[in-house]
């Protein structure tokens, strides 16, 4: 197949050639970023479309003119797309016109159907001075739309961005995009006048082969991709392109010959050129970086030793602040909280008298008063109580009397006595010693007041957040330390909330649907006692709805009181 050069072919290849090596070049640097990837298909479809629309106007043959006019039209169907995924990576808006890309992409992908009949492009026939131009079907005039439609929406995101940034650089980068927008659609579209049998011919084709010049500059002078060795790479490629164009233009064997042998040359030495700048400007970026953190570093240093010296007087003075706010906090709520418990004390046994019958006998309506009076009274009893003991602990005040005791009897009196409250609620409960490895010893040395304190309190705990089922407390031995455990059937406890429980004013998340007069001191209370006598308490669950064990550890033998 003999070509034909002339001002239309000439421009096609030039603008096939620069837009491949423009896509390649920007690829190569960096193969995983998006606007990369982007830039390198828009690239690619726009140099096919060149080289087809190049065979075509110069086919010999219809049939070669009809193969390449499909495959100029396959590329070109998806360049518009392809630049619209190239435009929204670039100006970081991708995730806002997504869909949108979405959308023009399945309208291509109907012209990729239509694209091998006559209803997208009739015939292709010789006009003007080319051998053959394809000629527009009835359909034809949807895809010029669906193309310009595409493009517009791409300089109009360009055009807003360009608006919005305040930064130099980029509404410079922005700029040159819009202009060779401009150029590269506005040369490459003028071929449609001539496939719609209007008499202009496509002048227009040399702003196409400028465009990737336009692009390749905005690279160099604003870093469009970041990249830093395109220049080296530019270079090769370029020389690489016009080695294989004298090949193809050559008319003696011999001339192609010695161009082939210049070109294999120069490409593995244009390689070799690439690594060695990529390595270079690398070590040299590294460099750079290294110089400007051991900079900063140096300046922020000095001024972290200048605010230090300041912030340790300024941390020794609001230290000592806020220990005289701590101590009159605690003495606070301990004077109250002596205060409120008399009246307390007060109610309830009046209350408790009045449920007795001690003053006459009562009416339904007034004992459910006196009644709900005698409990709230008790749940405020139990509130000032824990309040009375933080107090003590964080003051340094908490007494403990220790003393020998079988703490396995403990556990089973405060069962016996929280019995009534378990089958209120319609639990069930057992008591268990675990006594399998033979007579083992259940006496520890601590406060039996305040263990029995704990015990309650965790017992009480498995009452309240057991809406069903039943609760187990086992007593057993290990490895010189005598373990409690009440097991419960209840809502369990999430795995993130565990850490925290035993905090002040800390509970569960769901705690409050189960029981919601819960302050959330009780356990910190109960961990805070139980450390204090050499011992250790925790939480286990397996989740929500299904159920915790609480544990109490306490050593064998006599400690120092």
């Amino acid at each position: 197949m003999s070509f034909t050069f002339d001002y239309y072919s000439i421009s096609l290849l030039i603008g096939g050639f620069t837009a491949f090596l423009s896509g390649l070049v920007v690829y190569i640097h960096n193969r995983k970023k998006l606007e990369n990837i982007a830039w390198l298909l828009s690239n690619i479809t726009s140099a096919i479309w060149s080289f087809g629309y190049f065979l075509t106007i110069t086919a010999t043959s219809k049939d070669f003119a009809i193969w390449s006019d499909w495959v100029l039209h396959v590329a070109s169907i998806y360049i518009p797309a392809c630049y619209f995924l190239s435009v929204i990576s670039i100006t970081d808006t991708y995730e806002k016109y997504k869909k949108q890309l979405v959308a023009f992409a399945l309208i291509g992908c109907i012209f990729l159907v239509l694209a091998p009949t006559t209803l997208f492009v009739r015939d292709v026939i010789p006009k003007f001075q080319f051998n053959f131009v394809p000629d527009a079907g009835p359909l034809y005039i949807y895809y010029t739309i669906y193309f310009f439609v595409l493009v517009l929406c791409a300089l109009y995101i360009l055009f807003q961005q360009y608006q919005i940034t305040t930064d130099k650089i980029q509404k410079n980068r922005y700029g040159y995009m819009i202009l060779f927008t401009l150029l590269g659609f506005g040369g490459g579209g003028s071929v449609f006048f001539i496939t719609f049998n209007i008499p202009i011919l496509p002048y227009g084709l040399l702003l196409f082969s400028l465009y990737p010049a336009v692009s390749g500059y905005a690279i160099f002078r604003y870093q469009l991709f970041n990249v830093k060795v395109i220049t080296a790479e530019l270079v090769v490629f370029t020389l690489w392109i016009s080695l294989l164009l004298r090949i193809l233009l050559a008319t003696q064997t011999v001339e192609r010959l010695i161009n082939g042998g210049l070109l294999l040359f120069t490409v593995v030495a244009g390689i070799l050129l690439i690594r060695s700048v990529i390595k270079e400007v690398s070590l040299r970026e590294k460099i750079e970086n290294l110089a400007k953190d051991l900079e900063k570093a140096n300046g922020a240093l000095e001024g972290a030793n200048n605010n230090l010296a300041k912030a340790n007087s300024d941390l020794a003075t609001v230290n000592d602040r806020l220990k005289e706010l701590d101590q009159l906090k605690s003495e606070f709520l301990s004077l109250a909280t002596h205060q409120i418990r008399a009246p307390l004390t007060a109610i309830k046994g009046y209350a408790s008298l009045l449920l007795e019958g001690d003053y006459g006998e009562l009416a339904p309506e007034t004992r459910g008063a006196v009644n709900t009076i005698f409990q709230s009274c008790q749940n405020l009893v139990v509130i000032v109580g824990e309040f009375l003991d933080i107090s003590r602990i964080e003051q340094g005040r908490m007494k403990y009397e220790m003393a020998d005791f079988d703490v396995s009897k403990l556990c089973e009196e405060v069962l016996v006595e929280l019995k009534p409250n378990i089958e209120k609620t319609g639990l069930t409960s057992s008591f268990t010693v675990d006594d399998k490895a033979g007579d083992k010893s259940w006496i520890v040395n601590a406060d039996q007041g305040k263990i029995k304190q704990v015990i309650g309190n965790v017992i009480d705990n498995a009452i309240k957040y057991t809406p069903s089922g039943s609760i187990a407390i086992t007593v057993s031995q290990k490895a010189k330390k005598v373990l409690i455990a009440v097991t419960d059937t209840g809502i369990g406890i999430d795995k993130d909330d565990i850490p925290k429980l035993f905090s002040k004013f800390t509970r569960a998340k769901d705690a409050n649907k189960q029981n919601v007069i819960g302050t959330g001191l009780g356990l910190y209370v109960a961990k805070q006692m139980v450390e204090a006598q050499n011992g250790r308490v925790w939480v286990e669950s397996k989740g929500k709805g299904l159920g915790s064990t609480f544990f109490i550890e306490l050593s064998i033998g006599t400690i120092e009181k």
